[in-house]
């Protein structure tokens, strides 16, 4: 029977292509958000903010009006992506990103900046479809992988961004670095326009509900979903907070004005270098422990690291600390994901991930504007505060969460994920 290996050939190809092109632009596009955002306290300073208090105010609104946005309307565009295709959303995301970046660097006020960022939530969101698209292009078996090289990407961009951010802001100042990040975006749009076709499967009416309040009362009935999503904003919460305050924190040790950006950005970069880690370790983590015990003492190490972080001075030790407590950040939510993933109903991926991301989405939105109103008292308020997010949720996850869920929910099932604001 030629037929049927007539049409594996071109499948294969058209996947593996999908995969690329999703993964190089997830790449291009979280790199490029993290030349800048990490700086943001910076620039407002530049704009005209009188202190630390009202910079950490207008950073911590700044980085949480666009995830709060999109938070909104995820479920939304996730549920025009299942019925126009998700191509033509992510591209008219990144669009938007080319135009609200480049507008950035025309800033002149603090409130400006808080206007686009509120503006590009309207138009977000893609970064929860690339982990859609990269679940419905690859073959079931390849399913996991291909997810698990969108979430690398999505990892290792942000570890690299903000030490390229840290270096322009010295060499060129942080008002060109918006144009930077305006430039990988266009590169990430234009990977997805030449590269990446959407797959056309036959439509299973059974696989999926009719609406997002069908595939939402059909994920609330699977065990441990709503947990889930709980601990998921919860260490999104704590992994977030850290935007508005830690070049502050990084200024107040002692370090220099002219190492400021480049310290704060190698810090960054070490937490998203430990999340990158912890996203992998997972599967095999899960390999030998349920998911309770994952979520729970992943946790529990990210909470001791974020204490041992408080306690240290050096870059060297600030980095080290960082570096453990995003590997227990990575390994705790890519766990909680994969928990939540497997309810997901298949032919419904679209509205499903907007679901799932509303959480960490959620998550984005609130932790920046309650560490920058926080530290207007105290910086070390946020960290007291984050702790305590820790050890409630995973105390909660381990006296809750089932001890055994379903391993497999169907044709179609997402394995692990990571949402990102974008």
């Amino acid at each position: 029977m030629p037929a049927p290996a007539e049409a594996d050939a071109p499948t294969a190809l058209s996947w593996r292509r999908n995969q690329l092109a999703i993964t190089a632009a997830s790449f291009m596009g979280f790199t490029g958000f993290t030349i800048v955002m990490p700086l943001l306290p910076l620039f407002i300073h530049q704009l005209g903010a009188r202190d630390d208090a009202e910079v950490a105010m207008w950073a911590g609104l700044s980085l949480g009006v666009t995830p709060a946005v999109t938070a909104v309307l995820s479920p939304l565009w996730g549920r025009v992506a299942d019925r126009v295709g998700r191509k033509l959303m992510v591209e008219r995301a990144l669009v938007s990103f080319v135009i609200v970046m480049a507008a950035m660097a025309y800033a002149q006020q603090p409130w400006h900046i808080f206007a686009l960022r509120a503006l590009q939530g309207l138009f977000a969101g893609y970064g929860g479809l690339t982990l859609a698209m990269a679940a419905e292009s690859a073959p079931r078996e390849r399913m996991a992988s291909a997810i698990g090289w969108v979430q690398t990407s999505q990892r290792l961009g942000p570890a690299l961004g903000p030490v390229i951010g840290g270096s322009l802001a010295g060499m060129v100042g942080i008002r060109r670095a918006f144009f930077v990040t305006a430039g990988f975006y266009a590169i990430a749009f234009l990977l997805v326009l030449v590269l990446y076709r959407d797959p056309v499967h036959p439509r299973d009416p059974t696989a999926a509900p009719a609406t997002g309040e069908g595939i939402w009362r059909a994920m609330l009935a699977k065990p441990g979903f709503l947990l889930a999503m709980a601990a998921i904003f919860g260490i999104t919460f704590v992994d977030r907070s850290f935007g508005p305050i830690l070049p502050l924190y990084v200024e107040r040790l002692g370090f220099g004005a002219g190492s400021v950006a480049l310290v704060s950005g190698v810090l960054f970069s070490a937490a998203a270098i430990g999340a990158a880690v912890g996203n992998q370790a997972c599967n095999a983590l899960l390999g030998r422990w349920s998911a309770r015990g994952v979520v729970s003492v992943s946790i529990l190490v990210a909470g001791a690291a974020l204490g041992g972080f408080l306690l240290v001075r050096g870059t060297i030790e600030l980095s080290i600390a960082l570096a453990i407590f995003g590997a227990g950040v990575g390994a705790g939510i890519t766990a909680a994901y994969t928990v939540a993933g497997r309810q997901v109903p298949a032919g419904a991926h679209g509205t499903g991930f907007g679901f799932l991301t509303g959480s960490a989405l959620a998550g984005l939105a609130i932790s920046p504007a309650v560490a920058g109103f926080l530290s207007r008292t105290t910086l070390g308020a946020v960290f007291v505060l984050d702790l305590g997010v820790l050890a409630a949720v995973a105390a909660v996850v381990w006296w809750k969460l089932p001890g055994e869920l379903p391993s497999d929910a169907g044709p179609g099932v997402i394995g692990s994920v990571e949402a990102a604001e974008q």
